[in-house]
């Protein structure tokens, strides 16, 4: 499976620490919204898209299920969050509903 896109917004608020919104298509033929690329306590790390389940945990609705997809999704997202430029204006419209793990 080869990644054929790969679609990028910035966000700029400093009250947040994700600092992207992705999408990713996979052999021109399926897409993958609302991956976050995220300012973790480890360094910057791609997340998949989630939801908050009941009992207030994340869970990601789709992902790799192995490491080496996982490695290609991470550098890829990442290759283009570090071409895009940083956007002017600040972004008021982002979700603060977000899991920072790594």
């Amino acid at each position: 499976m080869k990644i054929t896109d790969v679609r990028l917004r910035k966000v700029n608020n400093p009250d947040t620490r994700m600092k992207a919104l992705a999408s990713i298509t996979f052999d021109d033929s399926f897409v993958v919204h609302d991956l976050r690329v995220i300012d973790g306590n480890n360094g910057m790390f791609v997340a998949m898209p989630s939801k908050r389940t009941a009992d207030g945990e994340f869970r990601d609705i789709a992902h790799p299920i192995n490491s080496d997809m996982r490695q290609h999704v991470q550098e890829e997202v990442m290759r283009v969050y570090e071409e895009t430029e940083d956007p002017v204006e600040p972004d008021e419209e982002v979700n603060e509903d977000e899991e920072v793990e790594e």
